[in-house]
């Protein structure tokens, strides 16, 4: 397996990850883990709480955009450095974005998204960058 495919995978992984602090914010906060209602204790979740939450939704919301990239650069047969580079980029900016996010590093948080997102960008543009390359 590519390292871009693992980068998807632990992608993946790091949305549950991101879960954990939610659930035991939820447990801390109400008391127990309302399981008959996830959705609206999660709503009530204040400071960390809150912040793990937001950080959970926002590892579901980036990870389609990350997958389609590694996707397109790899069914258009972009290889090499560069997409191996900006997938495990994307991996750190992530990680970093979880732990800022937990700590309340607003401008951190703010910046490692702003590098992961790019990315992304970039991933889903290698196949123009290759044929740019490959133009006579």
């Amino acid at each position: 397996m590519s390292i871009p495919f693992w980068c998807v995978f632990i992608a993946a992984l790091l949305i549950y990850v991101a879960k954990l602090p939610v659930a035991r914010a939820m447990k801390a906060d109400s008391g127990g883990y309302d399981n008959h209602n996830p959705r609206e204790q999660q709503a009530r979740l204040r400071g960390f709480g809150a912040r793990a939450h937001a950080a959970h939704l926002n590892s579901v919301e980036i990870f389609p955009l990350f997958a389609a990239g590694v996707l397109m650069a790899h069914t258009t047969d972009v290889f090499g450095w560069w997409v191996d580079l900006l997938a495990i980029l994307f991996i750190v900016s992530r990680v970093l974005y979880l732990l800022f996010y937990w700590r309340d590093l607003a401008w951190q948080r703010s910046m490692v998204w702003t590098v992961g997102l790019v990315c992304c960008l970039l991933l889903m543009l290698s196949p123009f960058f290759r044929w740019l390359m490959i133009q006579p």
